[in-house]
């Protein structure tokens, strides 16, 4: 599904977030990569669950027909520098909900990019009647725990000793949920 693009301003630095297109696929290709390789936030290693052009290309048409679907990009001078993606469900019984990611390069932290594209999906879901958005994220990852509990997602479990990092530990994966019902 789409929505209208929007700018933003912060630190003097100006981006805009809009939904994903076509001609961003080759781009969103090349920077999943990067951003798996800068964190150990995310759940894939470099390079791991590649998705190339035309798979980018497929995410973006379904995402734009499907009605509870949501892919967002942010563009800083005319560079996709993060994107989002709310994924639903077609089962009825799951209709009412979707799954939240965001990525963002790490060079653009702090533009507040990441917390935009979480308001702006949030904004959407409310506005089409989906009561709940679901997401996953590490336990190290404080900041945005925190950031997701400002926006009203409560921890719904914990997937213990979910994923093991580079430096050979264990590390629990939160799930957390934000329900507007």
């Amino acid at each position: 599904m789409e929505m209208d693009q929007r700018e933003f301003q912060i630190k003097g630095i100006g981006y805009i977030i809009r939904p994903a297109i076509k001609k961003d696929a080759k781009e969103l290709s090349e920077i999943r990569v990067q951003i798996d390789g800068e964190t150990e936030n995310l759940d894939r290693e470099k390079g791991e669950a590649y998705i190339d052009t035309l798979g980018f290309e497929e995410l973006i048409n379904a995402d734009t027909k499907e009605r509870n679907n949501l892919f967002l990009v942010a563009v800083m001078n005319d560079k996709i520098v993060g994107f989002s993606r709310c994924e639903g469900n077609l089962l009825k019984r799951f209709a009412h909900k979707v799954e939240f990611g965001v990525c963002v390069l790490k060079d653009y932290w702090g533009y507040g990019i990441g917390t935009n594209l979480l308001k702006e999906s949030i904004g959407w879901a409310d506005s089409n009647k989906i009561t709940k958005i679901t997401l996953q994220v590490i336990e190290t990852n404080v900041k945005a725990v925190n950031l997701y509990k400002k926006f009203g997602f409560k921890i719904e479990g914990v997937l213990e000793k979910d994923k093991i990092l580079s430096d050979g530990k264990y590390y629990n994966t939160i799930v957390m949920g934000r329900f507007n019902g």
